[in-house]
């Protein structure tokens, strides 16, 4: 029996990483027009947060909320409106590292603050209190094939929402964690899937799962990110990138890949 090819539509893609602070500089890159930003970009500071809140909230959130509002931008998306899919590998491993530590020290010391910011959800918790959005929105987590389940989660939403909004973040882990979560560096990618072609349009995404092959894993441009679980994401920004059909895969579990065909929006 074939697998099932399904069709999108790319309306906005967001990238930023201290290397590649947006999708724009990466397709720089890509087309050796630009090398990877000297010195490092900053942690992005999201406009949509009152001062306060941007002073206080993570690296998680900073990052998850500024390729959001880029992503949203690019495809002339209402936030308010749209179904949005959060995914991070581990969440945020700087505040799950200060929580174990305190609990082992000085449990009466823990912060409320960075207490509700452990949670899970608490990128999208932030980014639907900011945008008013009371559409419905997901959060998870799938260890290493975090970026592809996620994906396919907004991809089959699209199909009945019209259009959503897929958001994936992980940063650098420290102390004790890094021994069983050896994530590097900081990643932010986000981009909004639709079921149906638009003026805002700007690549056409056929894709199925298929059983999982020998050379799936191969990921040519995630040294751009090494060591970040989400470095593969990278594959499917350089296929956008490209003037041309490009085929995407990334693996979904030990059995499974997610196969993704990336043309211009105008491809026959």
């Amino acid at each position: 029996m074939h697998p099932v090819t399904r069709a999108c539509h790319l309306d906005g893609i967001a990238l930023w990483t201290p290397s590649l602070p947006s999708h724009a500089h990466a397709v720089r890159v890509w087309r050796s027009e630009a090398g990877p930003a000297d010195p490092p970009a900053p942690r992005p500071s999201p406009a949509l947060l009152a001062p306060t809140e941007r002073r206080r909230a993570p690296d998680t959130v900073a990052i998850a909320l500024a390729v959001a509002s880029d992503a949203c931008a690019a495809a002339g998306a209402d936030p308010a409106t749209l179904p949005c899919v959060f995914a991070s590998t581990e969440g945020d491993l700087v505040i799950s590292d200060y929580m174990c530590r305190t609990l082992a020290t000085e449990p009466r010391e823990i912060s409320p603050t960075r207490f509700h910011n452990s949670v899970h959800n608490a990128a999208s918790g932030y980014w639907t209190i900011a945008t008013g959005c009371h559409a419905p929105a997901t959060s998870l987590s799938a260890w290493r094939e975090t970026w592809a389940v996620g994906l396919l989660e907004a991809l089959l939403q699209a199909e009945d929402a019209g259009r959503v909004l897929y958001v994936a973040y992980d940063i650098e882990a420290v102390g004790p964690m890094r021994t069983v979560c050896d994530s590097r560096g900081q990643f932010g990618t986000a981009l909004v899937a639709a079921r149906e072609r638009s003026e805002r349009s700007t690549h056409r995404i056929e894709w199925r799962t298929r059983e999982r092959r020998e050379g799936d894993e191969l990921a040519p441009h995630a040294g751009l990110a090494a060591g970040n679980p989400l470095a593969r994401a990278l594959e499917l920004h350089a296929a956008v990138a490209a003037d041309t059909e490009r085929i995407v895969c990334t693996p979904l579990s030990a059995g499974l890949t997610l196969e993704l065909t990336v043309m211009p929006a105008g491809t026959p």
